[in-house]
Order: C-alpha cells, then sequence, then structure tokens
C-alpha cells in the first residue's frame, strides 16, 4: 500500500485509502465542478497561451497531440522553470491580467498560492475523479496530471551497484564534493523537495545544511544535474525520475534509484487561469490531458500516469510499491518563501 509520510498530519488514514481505491481502478466521485467539459472538437478555435515549465520536447510533444484534435486552436507556449514563470505570472497579475489561458507547473504547493490570490478558474475535467482524491483540489482550482518521484541519479561508473543508495548517502562525508543538486531558487520540484524534507522529522532542515556542508553543487535546474552525473563531474545527484531514466535510454553511465526511506512527489498540476481569454481551448486542453490519450502520451513520454487503467512505462514501479514523504499542501505553499529565503542564505542560488 502506498505509504503517506508527514509531520503532525491527520488524513495519513484517509490519503491511504484513497490511493488505495486509486490502485483498484474504483476511484471515488468528486464534487461537482463549477463547469464541466468542453464542448466538440469542431466549434474550439483560436490562440491558446500555454506558461509550462515542461521540458520543451515533452511541452511540444503535448501541444502537437492537442493540436491533431484541435486544429483550429494555435498554441503559444512560454516554457521556463517554475519558478520564473510564477515570477511572470505575479508581475502580469500585478499589471492586472494574466497573459496565460492554461498554467502546467511542477508541484500543487505553487497553484495554492495562484489560488490564494484568486487567479485560477474552477473546472472538474472529465476523468478528474479517478484521481485518488488526497492528491486532489477540493476547490477544482487545479488538476494533478501525473506522478513525478524525486530521488537520486547515480553514475554506475562511480557506483556500480548503486541498490544501496539513499538520501543519507549523499551527506556521508565519503561522498564529499560528489553530490549535485537543481536550485529550489529555479525548479518547482527542487523547492517542493525542500519543503517536504524540513517537515519529515529524520531529515528536516538540517538535512540541507549537511548537504552545504558536504560540498554539493548546486546548479540551475534537473537538465544540469543530469549534465553533471553523466559526465562523472558529480557521481549523485537529486532529479526527477524520467530525467535520468531518459539519460540512461540515451546511454549515459547512470542508473536512478527510489529511495527505500521515502520520496516527494510532484504531480505537476494543470489550471485555467480565472481571466482566461479562450477559456473553451483552456477547457479542451486540460480535459486532453486527462483523457485516455493524453495519460498514454504522458506515459509514452516516462511519466507515471495519474488515472488508474493506463500502464506506467516499462521497467518502471507500481505507484503502490513507493513510499511516499509528503505534508499538506497548504502547509508547504505557506512555507515556501520562507524555504526560499533560507535556501539563499544557506547556497546564493
Amino acid at each position: 500500500m502506498l505509504a503517506l509520510k508527514t509531520r503532525a498530519f491527520q488524513w495519513s488514514a484517509l490519503a491511504v485509502l484513497s490511493v488505495s481505491v486509486w490502485l483498484a481502478g474504483c476511484g471515488s466521485q468528486g464534487a461537482t465542478a463549477p463547469s464541466e467539459g468542453a464542448v466538440g472538437t469542431g466549434s474550439i478555435s483560436g490562440t491558446l497561451h500555454f506558461y509550462t515549465s515542461q521540458p520543451d520536447t515533452d511541452a511540444n510533444k503535448l501541444v502537437q497531440a492537442f493540436k491533431a484534435k484541435y486544429p483550429g486552436v494555435q498554441v503559444d507556449v512560454f516554457r521556463s522553470g517554475t519558478e520564473e514563470v510564477i515570477a511572470r505570472l505575479n508581475t502580469e497579475a500585478q499589471a492586472g491580467s494574466l497573459g496565460a489561458d492554461v498554467m502546467l507547473l511542477a508541484d500543487a504547493p505553487t497553484f495554492e498560492a495562484l489560488k490564494k490570490k484568486d487567479l485560477l478558474m474552477p473546472y472538474q475535467p472529465p476523468g478528474s475523479n479517478q484521481i485518488p482524491q488526497v492528491l486532489a483540489d477540493p476547490d477544482h482550482m487545479y488538476t494533478p496530471t501525473k506522478m513525478i518521484p524525486v530521488g537520486i541519479i547515480v553514475n554506475t561508473k562511480q557506483f556500480p551497484d548503486p541498490s544501496g543508495v539513499d538520501w543519507k548517502t549523499l551527506i556521508d562525508p565519503a561522498n564529499r564534493g560528489k553530490v549535485v543538486t537543481p536550485s529550489a531558487l529555479y525548479s518547482g520540484a527542487a523547492a517542493y523537495t525542500v519543503g517536504v524534507f524540513r517537515n519529515q522529522s529524520d531529515l528536516g532542515w538540517s538535512y540541507f545544511q549537511q548537504l552545504k556542508n558536504n560540498d554539493v553543487m548546486v546548479v540551475k535546474g534537473n537538465g544540469d544535474v543530469v549534465k553533471r552525473v553523466a559526465t562523472g563531474e558529480r557521481s549523485l545527484g537529486i532529479i526527477v525520475d524520467f530525467m535520468a531514466f531518459r539519460a540512461k535510454e540515451q546511454g549515459s553511465p547512470v542508473a536512478f534509484v527510489y529511495p527505500k526511506s521515502g520520496v516527494p512527489v510532484i504531480t505537476e498540476p494543470v489550471a485555467i487561469a480565472k481571466q482566461s481569454r479562450n477559456p473553451a481551448a483552456a477547457k479542451a486542453f486540460v480535459d486532453f490531458i486527462l483523457s485516455d490519450e493524453g495519460q498514454k502520451l504522458e506515459a509514452s513520454l516516462g511519466y507515471l500516469p495519474i488515472r488508474p487503467g493506463i500502464q506506467p512505462p516499462t521497467g518502471r514501479p507500481s505507484p503502490s510499491d513507493l513510499k511516499v514523504l509528503s505534508a499538506p499542501t497548504e502547509q508547504l505553499a505557506a512555507e515556501r518563501d520562507q524555504d526560499k529565503k533560507e535556501w539563499s542564505a544557506l547556497f546564493g542560488n
């Protein structure tokens, strides 16, 4: 059963029950959403402004698959790290209007902040009731689209047997100067991981101080982590799983480890801007991502699907095999700014 570990987190039993139902393929019916699914493909057209932190290749494949189904829609993409996308959204909000119609970003706390600022449109796409409710927003302001565990990438030339690698391996003095991590000031996955770790009694904020003391290298994003480990410049790195698997498939001497002590899992939610200039196309886009076709596309790109009944990528674990580290989404959102301030004070980038 999927274990959920939190600090003073009272709904863990509910979480386990919800995910168990999901794994059985029998998700419960969510609350009635303020708006329903998009209308037929032929009536949807115009320009859709899409902001995302997805890798360029993935974003392009998603857009092309969507356009094949909705040829009347022109999709304009702005892609960057989650924190830079949010900075742009905040600037636009202060100016009076978001430039985005739809946003696909790293984690739920990011969308909690946008939700608190009343920037999102409530919408419940078809199929979203199959998502485990512990991962969903009860107000339907954003919808999870996949499961992306955060774990450890290992250079197999330097660690031929990575099976024993865990989070404590990265702070072992024997590995001083061998570890690389993405910056929480750029990567949404890194910012989420910082928030989750500080809420674990056996990790906490002191874990990052120990990384600092162990001469960790801080780079901008997950792509930089892959490069440093694949070339052997660093032996170990904190990274989202799919990027490590891609590097391995492309011939890099790397492996990915899901630490047995637990992994943070980001869900890359999608949401519609409250003031979207093309809400019909935005709803169709969200519907597509949650559809069977969209979820199969996500799996083909190396992601664990969020909906039951979709085959995960070959060689990847079932969600039921993962021990998930978590904390209340609202708490993670409330602590995000402080996390980044402390990260900046500790690492400077």
